[in-house]
């Protein structure tokens, strides 16, 4: 009885062990696919004000040969607000990613923009980073001094 079961363990796993050795082709790449060419990919906000003006604009090329649609736009986190181009960008043609970053957030930041579309790469990822700096601290006046009272 032991021996059945060990030879039926060992049958069952040099199976697996043969099937994960056959190769499986990838899914053919269209050679006419859209594709993203973009002036940068990642867009560096610099040192900001605190609640500065916090729209930046990614502009890319569809440098493929099928019209390019970008289904979806996902910011990493809420502060990381993405709008795309909903109509299709046909070839040679551009568009715009607009990115609003909340700059009510003080401090260094490096947000992701999550792109899905039809392109040879169904996943883009762009990048914003900058500082936000604190408002300034109001300079404190010194302290006001009285005279002593005099005594009578």
């Amino acid at each position: 009885m032991k021996k059945t079961i060990l030879a039926i363990g060992l049958f069952v796993c040099v199976g697996i062990g043969a099937k994960a050795q056959e190769t499986t082709t990838p899914n053919p790449v269209n050679p006419n696919a859209p594709k993203f060419k973009f002036e940068t990919e990642v867009l560096d906000y610099g040192t900001i004000e605190h609640n500065a003006d916090g729209n930046r604009e990614f502009k890319f090329t569809n440098v493929g040969k099928e019209p390019l649609i970008i289904s979806n736009a996902v910011g990493s986190c809420g502060c990381t607000t993405p709008q795309w181009p909903k109509e299709p960008i046909k070839p040679g043609g551009t568009g715009v990613i607009k990115v609003h970053y909340a700059t009510d957030r003080v401090g260094a930041f490096e947000k992701t923009v999550t792109l899905t579309s039809n392109a040879d790469v169904p996943s883009k990822v762009i990048k914003i980073k900058g500082v936000v700096n604190p408002d300034p601290t109001p300079a404190v006046a010194p302290a006001a001094t009285t005279p002593p009272a005099e005594k009578h």
